[in-house]
């Protein structure tokens, strides 16, 4: 018997975690901070100082949301990327069944 999904491609984006980084000054302009979202939590994660040229970097789209994150917020991305791992190998296996 042929699998009839034998040749279909998953698209694992269509399984990836929602995450939001975004960086902000105090009142006065002088410290940076960047805060963390992952899987649409309203609180989020603990901010982290960063420096300037940092945020201005990830404003101006020199640095990629999961650079950031990666940098920021490894243990969470950790996290992340087991729970992708474990999903596409629970898609492969279905496929396999």
């Amino acid at each position: 018997m042929i699998d009839p999904l034998s040749e279909l491609e998953i698209d694992i984006q269509s399984f990836d975690i929602p995450r939001l980084v975004t960086v902000y000054p105090d009142r006065g302009g002088i410290r940076w901070w960047t805060k963390a979202w992952f899987n649409n939590k309203e609180e989020g994660e603990a901010s982290v100082e960063i420096s300037r040229q940092v945020a201005i970097r990830f404003i101006q789209d020199e640095i990629e949301k999961d650079a950031m994150l990666e940098e920021y917020f490894p243990k969470q991305m950790e996290v992340y990327h087991h729970a992708i791992e474990q999903t596409r190998e629970q898609l492969m296996n279905q496929m396999n069944m």
